[in-house]
């Protein structure tokens, strides 16, 4: 049994798969039990609890949990003070984070937030929205959704809505159009600020942070072994991208040598032909999990 123990959240909903992967992908293995809100994980350091994102900064503030992963979005609506440790942008949709955008109807009047004086806004982030047009001087209703909240401006029931979206294909698909982009938000890791004092919390913490951001860059990464004979060495190394330098090795008694290197998973379908052609051979790919 561990002396010291670090409570942690981990968000339910949305991001609860992702999260739990990431970490899996880190190093650790979390194995959540049928209605039960606190996973075993495989270390005798940390004690899970499962928690909604929208909650999450609340708990973490008070102390509840001394680090937890939620949005930056839910940290501004609840005013938390915590300390942010690193951002983790991990979806699988878009490789940007996602973003709190003002909408209204195709065919409404409303073209800038000026023009919402006196109107209705439907959003679940309704503190943050408040403050944002409070800030601005405009005047305006905003009124809580608990979901659906692009029907809301299509039956009438608001002026225009405040909502999340990584590529806004659901809002057009609504007929609705975005007339201001108000946040970009993604999941961050955070800390409580007591915890984040102490000295095994805080290093425990920077554990998870450093691990974490390791599985995030491999995530689009791959790494590329091949063969080369001496005559095309520069040929080959001279089209090889990589994080700083290819690992070049030669082979037992020959003129050839081995390369190594991590290039990004995308341009390896372009890569791979020019390297056959520039005289490489042995051409291996292979999945990373993490590069720190």
């Amino acid at each position: 049994m561990a002396k010291n123990k670090l409570k942690l959240g981990i968000p339910k909903g949305s991001l609860e798969k992702a999260t739990i992967e990431l970490f899996e992908k880190s190093g650790w293995h979390i194995n959540v039990h049928h209605r039960s809100y606190f996973p075993d994980i495989d270390d005798e350091e940390i004690e899970c609890a499962i928690c909604r994102a929208q909650e999450m900064s609340r708990y973490v503030e008070q102390g509840i949990l001394d680090c937890g992963i939620t949005g930056k979005d839910w940290i501004l609506e609840n005013n938390s003070k915590v300390v942010t440790i690193t951002d983790l942008v991990y979806s699988k949709v878009s490789k940007r984070p996602a973003r709190w955008v003002l909408a209204v109807p195709a065919n409404s009047p409303i073209k800038k937030i000026e023009d919402l004086e006196g109107k209705k806004i439907a959003t679940e982030l309704v503190n943050f929205t408040k403050r944002y047009f409070s800030e601005r001087g405009i005047n305006v209703e905003v009124e809580f959704s608990w979901g659906a909240t692009e029907a809301k401006v299509v039956q009438g029931l608001a002026d225009a809505i405040v909502e999340v979206t990584e590529t806004g294909s659901t809002i057009r698909a609504h007929g609705l159009v975005i007339i201001k982009e108000l946040m970009e938000t993604c999941p961050r890791l955070i800390a409580n600020e007591e915890a984040w004092k102490n000295e095994w919390k805080r290093n425990k913490i920077e554990q998870l942070s450093i691990m974490l951001k390791g599985a995030l860059r491999a995530h689009h990464l791959v790494g590329l072994k091949m063969n080369v004979a001496k005559e095309n060495l520069d040929k080959v190394v001279k089209i090889l991208p990589s994080l700083n330098a290819p690992t070049i090795s030669p082979l037992y008694q020959t003129d050839w040598f081995a390369i190594e290197t991590v290039v990004s998973e995308d341009k390896v379908r372009e890569l791979i032909p020019k390297l056959l052609t520039a005289g490489a051979q042995g051409i291996i790919e292979y999945a990373l999990n993490k590069v720190i």
